[in-house]
């Protein structure tokens, strides 16, 4: 796995719940349906998932999670 936002595009319809919902601005319209424009950016608060109304978007917490992890290793926050 390499995001922590995976969006099934045949199930998304451009309702635009979760690019309203996101706190830190991953997720973006583009040609009408939702893409995860800024990967890095997600904190895996999982909004976007339980807001969707079709299912369409997964958040995997555990990469977000192991992000996290090395970024403070590293002497990030």
């Amino acid at each position: 796995m390499s995001k922590p936002v995976v969006i099934n595009e045949a199930w998304c319809k451009g309702c635009v719940l979760c690019v309203d919902f996101c706190p830190t601005q991953v997720l973006e319209m583009q040609e009408g349906k939702a893409v995860a424009a800024r990967p890095d950016d997600c904190i895996g608060c999982m909004q976007c998932e339980l807001h969707c109304p079709d299912l369409a978007i997964k958040v995997y917490k555990e990469f977000v999670t192991r992000k996290k992890k090395a970024a403070v290793a590293e002497g990030g926050s």
